[in-house]
């Protein structure tokens, strides 16, 4: 069941947990699930529009990945903006191989874009992001594909990969299209148009945005996905100073917006190494050895 819920993770952190059971079994086992901070999504946003039974029964909901990082940069936009993270609206996006969007009110996730798996939602690095789960009987039916071929299909050829054609890491995509490879250069497109559309849907669960933050190793480092990203978000009155934009926001605590922006944007470093390290320490403080 966990292998199934996140094909490009699980299996590998389970070697891993075997092992440690195997090499040091007197050794305390804590599991951190970065989907925690999601359990304050409401129905209506973590529900699917399916029959209700396969909910109760099977557990068929959206659950939300990237909880620990997501967590750590609101916080970090909290004591930028000099304020508690309990009386903030914010949407945060972590962006890396792996990419997920988070509408947080009052400090709880209320919303984000990754689902019963991590391949919902947004462009990454090899997995497609939302599509239509027809696409599935398509397959089938025009090249003869399985359900396991299609599966896998989506979740290590497609994103960056499939649309470029020649690499997942949004480095080498950027460093092509910049010597105007057509593909390389669609697929910032793509990955950008879906990206801000992503952060105006979250902000349904918001009554305003008081900043929008990018993490990650693309959120962080790469100035022209952020320019193109808040170049589709005007609606909402964001303005970016590219000159702060360029330099990550260095100069300016993380912010990388104008001063007459309706609503700052930040880059905020993730540390979800952190962030599971608290978690450790606080497991092992209510849960002392006999």
């Amino acid at each position: 069941m966990l292998r199934s819920l996140a094909p490009l993770h699980n299996p590998a952190n389970s070697v891993g947990i075997r092992e440690a059971l195997r090499l040091l079994p007197s050794l305390p086992q804590i599991a951190v699930f970065d989907t925690a901070f999601h359990q304050t999504m409401p129905p209506e946003a973590f529900l699917y529009a399916v029959p209700y039974g396969l909910y109760e029964q099977h557990g068929l909901r959206r659950y939300g990945f990237h909880g620990s990082s997501h967590r750590f940069v609101a916080q970090g936009a909290a004591e930028r903006l000099g304020r508690a993270l309990g009386s903030l609206q914010l949407v945060t996006a972590h962006l890396g191989n792996g990419c997920s969007a988070c509408a947080i009110r009052h400090g709880q996730s209320v919303d984000t874009s990754m689902g019963l798996t991590p391949l919902e939602g947004l462009v990454m690095g090899t997995r497609s992001g939302d599509i239509d789960p027809n696409v599935f009987t398509f397959l089938a039916e025009r090249t003869g594909a399985s359900l396991e071929q299609t599966t896998r299909l989506l979740n290590h050829g497609s994103g960056l990969f499939g649309l470029s054609g020649v690499d997942s890491d949004m480095r080498g995509v950027l460093a092509l299209e910049a010597q105007q490879h057509a593909r390389a250069h669609l697929a910032v497109l793509v990955f950008c148009r879906r990206l801000a559309k992503t952060i105006l849907g979250l902000c349904a669960g918001l009554d305003r945005l008081d900043a929008l933050v990018f993490t990650g190793g693309i959120g962080e480092n790469a100035a022209r996905i952020r320019d193109l990203t808040i170049e589709r978000l005007s609606i909402l009155g964001l303005k970016l100073d590219r000159d702060l934009n360029a330099e990550h926001g260095a100069s300016a605590g993380g912010r990388i917006t104008a001063l007459g922006s309706a609503s700052p944007a930040f880059v905020v470093p993730t540390n979800e190494e952190l962030i599971i390290a608290r978690e450790a320490l606080a497991c092992l403080a209510t849960h002392e050895p006999e």
